[in-house]
């Protein structure tokens, strides 16, 4: 039995009221009910804009022109009333935090049939059949604020069950997730699947996370253009999703870099389902040539933690006793879950807020009593979410309030600004206000932001948050050459284990406020049972390994890193 259509785009293009040039262009696209969809592209591409279509958010909450025919459950979206389409299509955005709106997590699922004027016992089943739905049963009187990232997103999945909604859309739903969180999140999506038989449609750039599970089809995007429209198996194998700045998964990577060549007979789309037997030999001889990686010669040490201790209310500890060493010149990486204690260590690093107990010594000489203004001469510090930092409304004048504070003439803030801009690849967007940018390119502005003050340390609090693979790349493909040729010390909070893989040296990895860990990337990688219990999944570069009966895991994953890096340096 053929699907009827339950989303059909004819010839759609529409232009923000705000920009010049259409965000998406002539795009022709049928989604059949009861289909698991990934939209992919990279950041800026027109995926989200495709996403706020969809539910309506375009054109009545976003304004602009648009031209050509859509129709979503029926309906045309711009002829359509907002609460109407809702019952139909619901989202669950990225930023969960800003889709919360009742005191309680039982509030907030009960929104919509409170709008209905539903009788309470009616609410009270509903609410408790929802909750239950996502296992959230049990925390209906907690205030949703107080929840992990992927509790979130478990309210806010409910909270647009309770309509029994035909379509779902997640927007990034991986963005603020660990990858543990991330990988249950990617799970219950397809169970919801599975059991529901409801149309999913998945806007996201981190495709390995999404292909945990089946996708019945990818369709990419890329300058509001539907670029390819295939099955995961025909994408992965003609080195398209590549060209358009998505990360193929670390496995296909591996296969590559030993000689191999893919094809869609091989189901390349789930390390489970790919056919291995046909490049066992390439890898076990790529991986039996890596040549000896010398080990990195020590640095005088720049930063020394001692005893950091920290509470936010006096009685939890978030931070009990954390001591470590980072050298001049090194790489490192911060990892861990969701509420670990990573940003709380970060923030005491920079001076924002102040340990219980222990210090913080910099090349030698005790810090812990410095301010905010004396670290940041030597510490550079970008925010997680980076509506935290910005406080201009243009591009140009957020880079430049560092300088200009600092007493910096016009004329070298002007020229360090620029200089700035085009590193980053913000220069063509220098006079935009930065409430025209998407979350990813707010992300960018505030590194321009920190990098413009030229810091001894950089700290990121995950960097890659909201960026495609392309544009994190080339940032930090930058961010490598800062540290190889003037010596800047780099170290990324973060729980993208991608990242810390191909751009760090050492790992840190902490877990309920305890430092459990601190050795080198491939070391740490190839510890499945320590990643496991920092709600870090072990990598399919490990599962590569084993399916190959390699048991140096860890040397397996350094020729991984050492190979890549070398093709990416040319």
């Amino acid at each position: 039995m053929i699907a009827d259509p339950i989303v059909e785009f004819s010839l759609f293009s529409f232009r923000y009221e705000s920009r010049k040039e259409a965000t998406l262009e002539d795009i022709s696209l049928t989604i059949k009910s009861g289909e698991k969809i990934l939209i992919a592209g990279p950041s800026g591409s027109g995926k989200t804009t495709i996403g706020n279509c969809l539910n309506g958010l375009i054109p009545h909450s976003f304004k602009g022109v648009g031209s050509g025919r859509l129709k979503v459950a029926g309906f045309e979206p711009a002829s359509t009333d907002l609460h109407e389409l809702s019952k139909s299509v619901g989202t669950v955005l990225q930023d969960t935090d800003g889709q919360f709106v009742g005191l309680s997590v039982g509030e907030d699922i009960a929104f919509a049939l409170e709008n209905d004027a539903r009788p309470r016992d009616e609410m009270h089943t509903a609410v408790s059949r929802a909750a239950s739905l996502v296992e959230m049963g049990e925390y209906l009187n907690r205030s949703p604020f107080a929840l992990s990232g992927g509790q979130k997103q478990r309210v806010s999945l409910a909270g647009i069950l309770i309509d029994d909604v035909d379509l779902l859309l997640f927007d990034e739903p991986l963005a603020n997730l660990d990858p543990a969180t991330g990988k249950l999140a990617i799970e219950l999506i397809d169970q919801l699947h599975r059991e529901t038989g409801k149309t999913i449609i998945i806007i996201e750039h981190r495709l390995e996370d999404v292909l945990h599970r089946p996708i019945d089809r990818i369709i990419l995007i890329d300058r509001g253009k539907v670029i390819a429209d295939e099955s995961p198996d025909s994408m992965l194998t003609d080195g398209t999703l590549a060209t358009h700045g998505i990360r193929e998964p670390l496995y296909l990577s591996a296969l590559r870099l030993a000689g191999g060549s893919l094809r869609v007979e091989d189901h390349p789309a789930s390390l489970d389902s790919l056919d291995l037997d046909r490049h066992r030999d390439n890898l076990v001889s790529w991986f039996d040539s890596r040549p000896m990686v010398a080990e990195r010669p020590h640095q005088p040490k720049l930063l020394t933690v001692k005893g950091i201790s920290y509470s936010y209310d006096g009685e939890l500890t978030t931070l009990d006793k954390v001591g470590f060493s980072i050298e001049s010149g090194e790489r490192i990486s911060l990892l861990g879950e969701n509420g670990a204690g990573k940003s709380t260590l970060a923030k005491i690093i920079m001076g924002l807020i102040k340990p219980d107990e222990g210090n913080l010594s910099w090349s030698g000489n005790v810090i812990t009593g410095e301010n905010i203004s004396e670290r940041s001469r030597k510490i550079g510090f970008v925010m997680q979410n980076p509506n935290h930092m910005i406080s201009q409304h243009l591009i140009r004048d957020e880079v430049a309030f560092g300088p200009r504070l600092r007493g910096v003439c016009e004329a070298d803030v002007t020229e360090r600004v620029e200089s700035t801009l085009r590193t980053c690849g913000l220069y063509p967007f220098r006079n935009w206000p930065i409430s025209a940018l998407s979350y990813g390119q707010k992300k960018r502005v505030t590194i321009a932001a920190i990098l413009i003050m030229e810091p001894q340390l950089l700290i990121m609090d995950e960097p890659t948050a909201g960026q495609d693979y392309f544009h994190y790349t080339e940032f930090m493909e930058f961010i490598t050459k800062l540290n190889r040729e003037s010596g800047l010390t780099i170290l990324l909070v973060t729980h993208d284990l991608h990242l810390a893989l191909e751009y760090t040296e050492r790992s840190l990895v902490l877990s309920h406020g305890y430092l459990i860990a601190d050795d080198s990337v491939p070391k740490i990688f190839a510890d499945s049972e320590l990643l496991t219990r920092a709600s870090l999944k072990p990598t399919s570069l490990y599962g590569l390994a084993r399916k190959l009966n390699i048991e140096a895991v860890d040397e397996f994953i350094a020729h991984f890193i050492s190979s890549e890096g070398a093709v990416r340096s040319g």
